[in-house]
């Protein structure tokens, strides 16, 4: 027996099962870094910025020691506060259960579970910047769809927007439009009558929301619509000014009658974009993209008709295009089906018949013009045209100014003035 062991002990291995060592990862071990590399890698370390994130509030005291089968029982009946079982969810989600899971065993659907969350989330924010009276408004049941429609506010606006909130009974849907608005408010820096609302004051931002509406219905031919939203701004409106310029426009009243008023007035929409808007549009149209350096054989030559085919939406156009934009779907382009065009020009400065803040006018401008309406009819319209002088492109001008010039027919009618997103207004 012990020849045996010792025959087998001895026993080469085959060759296929040794398999050497790779020195490289061994090297990699055993090898400690320099004490220069060490320092500078901590020096960037502590450069590092650091963002403050407020830790988790913690659970009531009854749900702190909670196994998962208790959690689970707590959450399928909704016992306590829903802003105290909320965070249940979370730990759920860290235990490894998924939402559709949780939905299984407690009968809360996905939607509602990120809603109680988020709404819990935006509470805790509004403990540290409101009254409590404020805060316990929004213990019941059916207040984290409120709660929830205003996440997307940093904190001192949570708190002025729950203050509006209350004050004016407003319900999810109305509480989603205040938080878009005033979200929105900074960005349109610039646009017609921005300057007589106040930023800090929810009901001026939605007021202003509304009084851009009306703006762009009223250059649709909408003018009940326009009225509506004008008489939604007065409801929710203010500030005094704010109050007076919608009273303004909704009684018809002009600001001017002498020639430079007339020229300061536009009759056009123009809006600012914002990084993402497109995103979260419900609605998008696509336009072909002409230069305005190409005059009007690029206008002329570009696809009249783009669509969405098929239950995919995949976007047609009749014949091919190098060069297309996507822009949120707008009044008044929304629309727009046969003959929009977007023309890009590098500068505002000199394109636009009207007076701009000097920072506007270096700014590139997207113009959409309606093809199909080329007949220079309306002398308060815009029209797309050739520029006079030689090698200047295209502009946009008044009817009026054409109709004393001559001038009977344009390359379409402007329906849009693009400005672009700014980083600041995003802040």
């Amino acid at each position: 027996m012990f020849s045996i062991t010792a025959h087998i002990h001895h026993r080469a291995p085959p060759l296929t099962s040794f398999k050497p060592p790779k020195p490289l990862y061994v090297s990699a071990l055993i090898i400690p870094p320099s004490s220069s590399s060490t320092s500078s890698q901590t020096q960037k370390q502590q450069q590092l910025y650091q963002p403050f994130r407020r830790p988790a509030p913690p659970l009531p005291s009854r749900y702190r020691s909670l196994d998962t089968n208790e959690k689970i029982e707590i959450l399928s009946s909704r016992s306590g506060s829903w802003f105290n079982y909320a965070p249940l969810i979370t730990l759920l989600v860290q235990e490894g259960f998924i939402s559709t899971t949780i939905e299984e065993l407690t009968g809360i659907p996905s939607v509602e579970q990120n809603r109680l969350v988020v709404a819990a989330q935006v509470r805790d924010s509004l403990i540290e910047s409101a009254p409590d009276e404020i805060v316990s408004f929004f213990d019941p049941p059916g207040s984290p769809e409120i709660l929830y429609e205003i996440r997307i506010l940093n904190t001192p606006q949570r708190a002025a927007a729950a203050r509006f909130i209350i004050s004016n009974e407003f319900e999810g849907k109305q509480s989603a439009e205040l938080a878009k608005s005033m979200k929105d408010f900074p960005r349109r820096y610039g646009d017609r009558g921005w300057e007589c609302f106040d930023a800090d004051l929810p009901g001026d931002c939605l007021a202003f929301m509304y009084y851009r509406q009306a703006q762009e219905y009223k250059s649709a031919s909408s003018p009940e619509l326009s009225k509506a939203s004008l008489e939604k701004a007065l409801k929710v409106v203010e500030s005094d000014r704010a109050r007076e310029k919608v009273m303004d426009e909704l009684l018809g009243r002009s600001e001017g009658t002498s020639d430079t008023d007339q020229t300061d007035s536009v009759k056009v929409p123009i809006v600012r974009m914002a990084y993402g808007e497109v995103a979260e549009s419900r609605i998008v149209v696509v336009f072909p993209i002409c230069r305005a350096e190409m005059r009007e054989l690029e206008v002329e030559d570009a696809p009249w008709e783009c669509g969405r085919r098929g239950e995919f939406g995949v976007v047609e156009a009749e014949k091919g295009w190098r060069r297309w934009v996507v822009l949120p779907g707008w009044a008044p382009v929304a629309d727009l089906k046969k003959g929009g065009v977007a023309v890009a020009f590098p500068k505002a400065r000199g394109i636009l018949p009207w007076r701009s803040k000097k920072r506007d006018t270096d700014e590139e401008i997207l113009v959409v013009a309606d093809r199909s309406r080329k007949g220079v009819e309306q002398d308060d319209q815009f029209y797309l045209v050739v520029s006079s002088g030689n090698g200047e492109g295209l502009k946009v001008e008044r009817g009026a100014k054409l109709n004393e010039m001559g001038v009977k027919t344009s390359l379409g009618t402007v329906v849009l003035v693009v400005r672009p997103p700014r980083e600041e207004l995003n802040e």
